[in-house]
């Protein structure tokens, strides 16, 4: 797994950074693609305007008969002295703007935004008429595409007549149009990329937390394992110590061995029921018989439970009941449990002299427990993780200190289901504080 692992994450990378990179690719040629058909659309429909406009009357139709023969038995026409009237003769700026407009609209670009001028190239390049805005979008040619278009007559008489007038028709911030056009298919690449990225990131995630699940659970096998071989070979010795003759007939030797069975059947049985008390947890299946009780005789009798160890410890216990209303809606067993278990760890992880704190409070409607240690403290790694299941803070390279990591998970789903809340405070070589949270009881008696 260790090997594999790496590996897994460097082809998932490479796979990821492959398709990012051809998506950019297939995009940029996706954009250079519009662009060419963009202009061959404008190209088009710029023809379709110059067919439009053109002038389409026959010489014979704008002059009388008499003078339609003399021009065409002088020649002048065919010389080029008789043109045919100008665009601007014609037509205005917006009647152009809305042959422009329609024909855009047939092409499908009715979107496209644009300005134009009709220029005559007879008198160096005039421009006869043009939008407001196409002298500042014209001097642009960065930014801007510009496509110009001959006007040509079209009647039989004036074929073969250089055409003089030209259409200029320039495309503001072409690229942007473009990009414009391309909108809903650059959203749905950005989107699946996205999609892309997070499944990639959900993996890792899930390998890392499986990873680390199965580090966890090993360790609390290796735990429980180390935890019920102990009073196992205990009992073993025990029991071979009681077919001795000489044991047999001697009554405190009995009732000694007989009481080293009975603690480390105890101790095995507190085991077993910290298991099967997770496993409740978990599927949410413990039941609770709330009441109304003193607290404080929940703490004391905690500190009760755990005399004869603080003695051996020769602790220094301190205990302040400045709260004036103790009474909580609890489960009386699970309480005094959820204060054996703080009190457990303070003198497990105490260094050789041991000072325990306990103050409690009132503040608005709730009941604090503060319970403070002088003990090794815990990192901050420690203490974002110290409520999770099976976790058990390191004290050095191995963990030299028992337990399967369920007690403060325990804890904290017990507080919780009190409709309290538990925080820790702690710092390395400086002791851990323990604050707990519990509603006050609106009804006792």
């Amino acid at each position: 797994m260790k090997r594999v692992f790496p590996l897994i994450i460097v082809l998932i990378t490479l796979s990821l950074v492959g398709i990012i990179a051809l998506q950019f690719s297939w995009f940029k040629n996706m954009l250079e693609l519009k662009k060419e058909q963009l202009l061959e659309r404008v190209d088009k429909a710029l023809s379709d305007v110059s067919r439009q406009i053109a002038y389409k009357e026959r010489l014979s139709s704008t002059y009388p008969k008499d003078e339609f023969d003399k021009l065409l038995r002088s020649g002048m026409s065919m010389f080029g002295l008789y043109k045919p009237p100008s665009i601007v003769q014609r037509f205005n700026i917006s009647e152009l703007n809305e042959k422009i407009q329609k024909v855009l609209q047939e092409h499908d670009l009715k979107n496209l935004k644009y300005e134009f001028a009709i220029i005559n190239n007879t008198h160096l390049m005039t421009f006869e008429l043009q939008t407001n805005a196409f002298n500042k979008v014209s001097n642009d040619t960065i930014n801007n595409k510009i496509r110009v278009i001959p006007i040509e007559p079209v009647a039989n008489e004036w074929e073969g007549l250089a055409s003089t007038e030209q259409i200029v028709f320039v495309i503001p911030n072409f690229t942007r149009q473009v990009y414009r056009s391309l909108f809903w298919m650059i959203c749905m690449a950005i989107v699946f990329t996205i999609i892309i990225i997070a499944a990639f990131f959900l993996t890792v995630r899930t390998m890392l937390r499986q990873k680390k699940i199965s580090e966890i659970k090993t360790d609390f096998i290796n735990n429980m394992t180390h935890e019920f071989k102990t009073p196992l070979a205990t009992i073993s010795l025990a029991i071979d110590a009681l077919r001795n003759e000489k044991v047999l007939q001697n009554k405190e030797q009995l009732q000694y061995f007989g009481n080293i069975i009975k603690e480390e059947n105890k101790r095995m049985n507190n085991h077993v029921e910290t298991i099967l008390q997770a496993a409740l947890l978990e599927k949410g299946e413990l039941e609770f018989n709330l009441k109304p009780h003193h607290a404080h005789v929940f703490i004391q009798r905690a500190l009760d439970n755990f005399d004869l160890q603080l003695q051996q410890k020769k602790a220094i216990v301190n205990v302040h009941f400045s709260a004036k209303n103790d009474w909580i809606e609890a489960d009386e067993v699970h309480m005094i449990n959820v204060i054996n278990n703080i009190i457990d760890n303070a003198i497990k992880y105490s260094k050789k002299q041991l000072t325990f704190n306990i103050e409690t409070k009132n503040i608005g409607k709730q009941f604090i427990i503060c319970m403070e240690d002088n003990g090794i403290g815990m990192s901050r790694e420690t203490i974002k993780r110290i409520f999770e299941k099976f976790y058990r803070a390191h004290t050095g390279n191995v963990h030299n200190v028992k337990g399967f990591g369920l007690g403060m998970n325990y804890v904290k789903t017990i507080v919780q289901a009190h409709k309290g809340h538990i925080k820790v405070e702690s710092l390395l070589d400086k002791g851990s504080t323990f604050i707990i949270e519990i509603p006050i009881a609106i009804n006792h008696t």
